[in-house]
């Protein structure tokens, strides 16, 4: 995230000439002035290290006059210098003055100045900061907020078995194709009269009868044998750009212009007979023996359903506390800072246009990111080691179950756990999961919670809300 001031060197005790100029609360100037003094002495040190390593013609190793290393390298190893500086005396000021900035300084650039690094002197430098807002988060039991619990009910349960009977079906050639097989497909490329076109494409991809949409081109479907063709418009038969990508095996922004029709031959026609609902579906699901009949069987699937849509139901009352607590704060940012700071930062290539479009969800974003921070900071919550290992062991575990592997012993999964966070990228996820849990937990105890029960259909609407 952005509030994340970049790491620097510390080793200079220099008290630098720095001052803050506040253009208002959100925006400031930091000034630095560096007179020769501040970085000579480092200069020449660096200067005599250089001197050591480098090498050039006519010279021996180490041997080449400090004068020929000042002109050739002098202004490279001055500029790093002084970067080193400037980057201690940030972060110094910064810290010391408990400054909630926002990205990072970003040099102020002035034209009219052309720094001579040729013939050190005394320089001047000048950074914008966008700076926090202050605010506090007073939340109550006065603060009433609803929870949405789904009601796991049998339409629900049926439904996920059925899908396990499927999952470990059988499929087998059937002569013609009805409403709930899967056609093997062979695409050929049309141009605009419906004729191959030379070197366009062509692709093998499964049709499921089942899950077309569009009626009329589902109707076209029913029917097929092997060694059918069919005219057909792929739009009407595939459920998103990117299903139509990988069906015609294009890209995704061909895919999104493709306007004609395509050659649709059957090499065959495929029926799922779903698995029977016994004990060998239930080692299958769940290992042997864990379940034994029928109705542990619904039951098992009805818990699964409850926790999963546990999580998404913290998910929606998170997303819904959320916006009314940004909203009830009514924060404003340095915004035009970090429209500029996010272009120049940006690894990728952006514009102006692309940040503007975007920039309004990224503030809302940030601002929450501030409140969390608040709320983690005001109330000392903490995440530890030892939570941080057993989250990761949990996390493996699951892995581990859902692909029917045997789970390690304590000690191997210690192993394991402490290999995943050693990677600097999934530790820093892990942590951010277990604060974003504890800040909910803060909120759940905080606030009045109004429980309230709801169909699946009901709560899947209200969760697609944007």
């Amino acid at each position: 995230m952005p509030f994340v001031f970049k790491e620097i060197n510390k080793r200079t005790t220099i008290n630098m000439d720095i001052q803050q100029s506040n253009t208002d609360k959100l925006n400031a100037i930091l000034t630095i002035k560096i007179a020769n003094s501040d970085y000579s002495d480092q200069y020449e040190k660096s200067l005599k290290s250089y001197k050591k390593q480098v090498q050039m013609p006519g010279f021996r190793s180490g041997q080449v006059p400090t004068t020929v290393i000042k002109k050739k390298y002098g202004p490279s190893i001055l500029a790093e210098e002084i970067d080193k500086l400037l980057n201690d005396t940030l972060h110094k000021h910064i810290t010391e003055n408990n400054l909630n900035v926002l990205g990072n300084p970003m040099p102020v650039v002035d034209e009219k100045i052309d720094i001579d690094w040729k013939n050190p002197g005394d320089f001047e430098f000048s950074y914008e900061i966008g700076l926090a807002p202050d605010f506090e988060v007073k939340l109550t039991a006065k603060d009433k907020h609803t929870y949405y619990k789904v009601k796991v009910d049998k339409t629900l349960v049926d439904k996920q078995l059925d899908d396990f009977a499927k999952r470990y079906g059988k499929l087998s050639s059937t002569d013609v194709s009805n409403e709930k097989d899967m056609i093997m497909s062979h695409f050929t490329e049309l141009d605009e009269n419906d004729k191959p076109v030379d070197g366009g494409f062509s692709h093998s991809s499964t049709v499921s009868v089942e899950f077309t949409e569009d009626k009329k081109a589902k109707k076209k479907l029913i029917g097929l044998k092997a060694g059918d063709t069919l005219i057909i418009d792929p739009r009407t038969i595939s459920r998103s750009e990117s299903d139509l990508a990988a069906m015609l095996n294009i890209s995704a922004e061909r895919a999104a212009a493709y306007t004609r029709n395509v050659e649709l031959k059957v090499t065959d026609v495929k029926s799922l007979a779903p698995a029977e609902v016994n004990q060998e579906l239930f080692d299958k699901i769940y290992g042997e023996g864990a379940v034994t009949t029928a109705e542990d069987f619904r039951l098992r699937i009805e818990s699964e359903l409850s926790g999963m849509f546990v999580k998404d139901s913290d998910k929606v009352f998170k997303r819904d506390l959320t916006e009314s607590i940004v909203k009830k704060l009514k924060l404003t940012l340095p915004n035009e800072f970090l429209k500029k700071w996010i272009l120049s930062s940006s690894k990728e290539k952006i514009t102006p246009e692309q940040v503007e479009a975007e920039y309004e969800q990224y503030s809302e974003s940030l601002k929450w990111q501030l409140v969390e921070n608040k709320i983690i900071k005001d109330n000392d919550i903490k995440v530890d080691n030892e939570e941080v290992v057993d989250f990761t062991k949990e996390l493996l575990s699951g892995q581990y179950a859902q692909y029917g592997m045997m789970v390690p012993d304590d000690a191997e999964m210690n192993k394991y756990a402490q290999n995943v966070l050693s990677n600097e990228e999934e530790a820093r996820k892990i942590y951010d999961s277990l604060y974003d849990q504890k800040v909910l937990n803060f909120l759940k105890n905080t606030v009045k919670v109004n429980e309230k029960e709801i169909s699946y259909d009901d709560f899947a609407k209200i969760a697609s809300k944007a």
